[in-house]
């Protein structure tokens, strides 16, 4: 894989922002012409840093407003435990993410929810009867201050 360049720093920088521009328009806004940019965006693709596309939505008009985060430490920490626990996360379609983390707890996990109703019923029925799950600490956000996928490229 070829190390990025200037250009491809600002192609990728561009699509961040708005993955919907067109060809000419990036092609414009890098100062390259329209068949040596999508050549690059396709080398971009193809090399996996471009890994895909994805509409945002918003949060609110889609009944999920409330996002929680709940630090999961589980019982025993062996493959056999991490696996059934990861297979599990994978089903519930409210946890938007889960990272295995060092430190005091096993799991955080990022969860969206339409509000406090909802959320106690995945942790009755979800979160707590996940595989192996010992003690959860959830934290309710009261302000998203900076949300972005972008990575500074």
């Amino acid at each position: 894989m070829r190390p990025l360049d200037r250009i491809d720093r600002a192609i990728l920088s561009t699509l961040q922002r708005d993955g919907r521009i067109s060809n000419a328009a990036l092609a414009a806004s890098v100062h390259l012409s329209p068949p040596a940019c999508l050549e690059r965006v396709r080398r971009l693709e193809a090399d996996g840093r471009i890994a895909g596309y994805h509409a945002r939505l918003d949060p609110l008009r889609m009944d999920a407003g409330m996002l929680v985060f709940v630090q999961v430490s589980l019982e025993r920490t062996t493959p056999e435990v991490f696996e059934r626990f990861r297979a599990a996360v994978q089903s519930r379609p409210e946890i938007l993410e889960c990272h295995m983390v060092a430190g005091g707890f096993d799991y955080l996990l990022k969860v969206r929810v339409q509000d406090m109703r909802h959320y106690r019923r995945l942790v009755a029925s979800g979160i707590w009867s996940l595989p192996g799950v010992r003690e959860t600490h959830t934290y309710a956000v009261m302000e998203e201050v900076k949300e972005t996928w972008a990575i500074a490229v």
